[in-house]
């Protein structure tokens, strides 16, 4: 295996470091779970998009660079190291978009695809019911056909910018009659419609960071349908891939918090705070993101090569979710009580940002799927062992 980057992917990775560089705000924007942060962020968007940063690896046609793989890893290594603004419109550029490219018509991608990339429109996933989270294929929101126009009935909870969005990608039953991953569609439904309600949901710092959704009679367009009608599972299986595989969790990520972990275990060494005892936890929480990047690119050379990634997308949530709340808790426990400071706070180490990010790494074993889930998968899927 030649590990090697090429003279081009060594090019363009100092090209995003250096515009990165160049154009990352002074001062960091608002949350984005606020009105001024959501349009803060749509704008880093929109600048992103104007340089073709956005959506990388995407086609010139739709506002990218027609990169592969591999040069996109490298760009979210250098966007996270850089520490620019997050990125407001994950839901749309890196789950609904590369659904899209794969069921969209061409008037879909057209109509979507470069107003999602810009910022224009940014994006809400609408999955997880009351009753039904992890088990996509329980859900019962209807859309029943009427002529052109299907009507949406039911509630959809737990959606990330849902509060904000200006869409909102649904699955629904559109046969009333069908029972578990039959009867679904994929909709996409504009969530100014008629008949649709959104009720921010605040986290425990008071940012709406997600939204319940409640249909009442909401129409959507049959060209809002993405895939055949009946064929949701499908779709959303392409969906989730995505959700739990690489699209959604590059390395950059960790390897940047892996990193900066580092430097805090050398700071606190130097002004003799440190615990030595915790070494071990930061040199393996250094070396999993290490270990991730490297399988991440096994994996894009797989994937370049026309495999498909499957059920194995399931171990790699598990890994970079778990990975992650260890991690930030391990750089708690090197802190102490300055952890838990608010980033106001005289003596507050990074603003905060450990115990934020701590708190928001222990979403990711629950979303996109919860891991006890995954388990369950990889066990039937990628090693074959019998159901109990």
């Amino acid at each position: 295996m030649d590990l090697d980057f090429t003279r081009h992917q060594l090019a363009f990775r100092d090209e995003a470091r250096a515009w990165l560089a160049d154009n990352i705000p002074t001062d960091p924007l608002p949350p984005m779970d606020t009105p001024e942060g959501f349009e803060s962020h749509r704008e880093w968007e929109g600048l992103l998009y104007e340089d073709r940063w956005s959506v990388v690896a995407w086609p010139e046609s739709h506002g990218g660079r027609d990169v592969g793989l591999v040069e996109w890893l490298l760009f979210e290594e250098e966007y996270y190291r850089s520490g620019a603004p997050g990125r407001v419109n994950t839901n749309g550029i890196s789950l609904l978009g590369p659904t899209l490219f794969t069921f969209g018509t061409e008037a879909q991608q057209d109509r979507f695809l470069p107003r999602m990339a810009s910022g224009e429109e940014i994006w809400a996933q609408g999955w997880s019911e009351p009753d039904s989270g992890s088990d996509l294929a329980s859900i019962s929101t209807r859309g029943i056909r009427e002529g052109e126009w299907f009507v949406l009935d039911g509630q959809k909870t737990w959606c990330s910018r849902g509060a904000w969005a200006d869409w909102l990608f649904c699955i629904v039953r559109t046969d009333p009659e069908s029972e578990r991953h039959r009867g679904l569609s994929y909709l996409l439904v504009p969530a100014d419609a008629d008949g649709l309600e959104r009720r921010p949901v605040e986290r425990l710092d008071g940012e709406p960071a997600f939204a319940d959704l409640f249909f009442d009679g909401c129409r959507v367009h049959e060209s809002n349908l993405l895939g055949g009608e009946g064929e949701g599972w499908n779709v959303a299986m392409a969906t989730t891939s995505s959700e739990r595989g690489l699209n959604l969790r590059a390395p950059g990520r960790f390897l940047a918090a892996a990193d900066r972990l580092a430097d805090l275990y050398r700071e606190l060494l130097e002004d003799g705070s440190a615990d030595r005892d915790l070494l071990d936890e930061v040199v393996r929480s250094w070396t999993g993101a290490q270990a991730y990047r490297w399988q991440t690119y096994r994996t894009a050379a797989q994937l370049s090569g026309g495999t498909e990634l499957g059920a194995a997308s399931s171990m790699m949530k598990i890994f970079w979710s778990e990975l992650d709340v260890e991690l930030h808790a391990t750089a708690l426990r090197l802190l102490g009580g300055r952890g838990e400071l608010m980033a106001a706070a005289p003596d507050a180490v990074d603003v905060g940002a450990w115990m934020s990010g701590y708190l928001f790494s222990l979403s990711g074993p629950i979303y996109a799927g919860t891991n006890e889930i995954q388990r369950n998968i990889v066990a039937e899927r990628v090693l074959g062992l019998p159901r109990k």
